[in-house]
């Protein structure tokens, strides 16, 4: 195994634990992108282009689109933006007292 292998292992490792621990489910979004995008180079450093193609496609594309989707509609990203704007609005009348 190469360094770069094993460094592309250990960005796996971070990601699974720190989609465990985000609040936030754009961001858990979005980081299970990045593991799918390493996943796919692993596979081709591992000399197995089909997989690498087909976790390219299915994990970071397809499937992301699809919980891009289901949050839209389910209103969860409107949700937190809100919830950021009312957080924000609450700093600023405190730092006005």
């Amino acid at each position: 195994m190469t360094i770069f292998q094993l460094m592309l292992m250990g960005f796996l490792i971070v990601c699974a634990v720190s989609v465990s621990f985000s609040k936030n489910l754009l961001n858990s979004i979005l980081i299970y992108m990045s593991y799918s995008l390493v996943m796919s180079i692993l596979w081709v450093c591992l000399e197995s282009p089909d997989l690498a193609i087909t976790e390219a496609a299915v994990g970071a594309g397809v499937t992301s689109i699809l919980f891009f989707a289901t949050l839209k509609k389910i209103h969860a990203i409107q949700i937190e933006k809100e919830v950021k704007d009312k957080e924000e609005a609450e700093r600023e009348e405190q730092s006005h007292e």
